[in-house]
């Protein structure tokens, strides 16, 4: 992964945790910076392991599949992060 693609999901992760915060209900609990911050990182996480197992053929700019990939993972991350919290 290049640092352009590193590039492209820390924007991808930043919307999807946006819109994950909206679904799990927490973006009025946690604020919306940390529902960014927690987007970038599932993205991110969400991106290596598809790369590391080559699914999808890797990260080929912003999409519907990139969006959709780094919204899973904000989404698994938010669940973490509530479950911890609790």
């Amino acid at each position: 992964m290049d640092i352009g693609s590193i590039l492209v999901w820390i924007i991808i992760g930043a919307v999807a945790g946006w819109l994950a915060s909206i679904v799990m209900k927490t973006n009025a609990s946690q604020g919306l910076v940390m529902d960014i911050i927690v987007g970038i990182i599932g993205g991110l996480v969400g991106g290596f392991v598809l790369d590391a197992l080559d699914v999808g053929g890797g990260v080929t700019g912003i999409n519907i599949a990139s969006l959709l990939t780094a919204f899973i993972g904000a989404v698994i991350f938010l669940g973490i992060l509530r479950l911890i919290r609790r």
